[in-house]
């Protein structure tokens, strides 16, 4: 089994914390970027991408802040992945940027990266932030 390497990016947008929060921490909100489709029931997410389906728990979020997914098993158990969205505000300039935290195989690092780079891309052209 592959070990997985945790890896951060961060992302510069134009954007409030308060509307780029309701595309990261909703259902109908992830579904314009992030997966094709996004159902949730309580906790559990379930993301959709063509025929492929993954679940995950949120465990934890703050308004306007940061929303924290771990993955979970086919028996809804929680894995040791998780990914995590934060949005982050300059005090002085008030740029947001959000801030991915990540786990992905070392062999497909640059993979993941890429992969991220074109979600938030379609995430800046959601929010207008292009």
């Amino acid at each position: 089994m592959n070990v997985k390497v945790r890896y951060e990016l961060e992302f510069p947008l134009n954007s409030s914390p308060q509307l780029l929060y309701q595309y990261i921490s909703t259902p109908s909100g992830l579904s314009e970027w992030f997966a094709d489709n996004v159902n949730s029931r309580g906790e559990i997410f379930t993301f959709i991408w063509n025929d492929t389906e993954e679940k995950a728990r949120l465990t934890s979020k703050k308004t306007g802040e940061k929303v924290k997914f771990r993955w979970v098993d086919e028996n809804n158990n929680d894995t040791d992945l998780f990914f995590e969205l934060r949005i982050l505000e300059d005090e002085i300039t008030k740029d947001v940027s959000l801030l991915v935290i990540d786990y992905a195989d070392e062999d497909e690092l640059d993979e993941a990266k890429q992969l991220w780079d074109n979600q938030i891309s379609d995430l800046k052209h959601v929010i207008g932030s292009v």
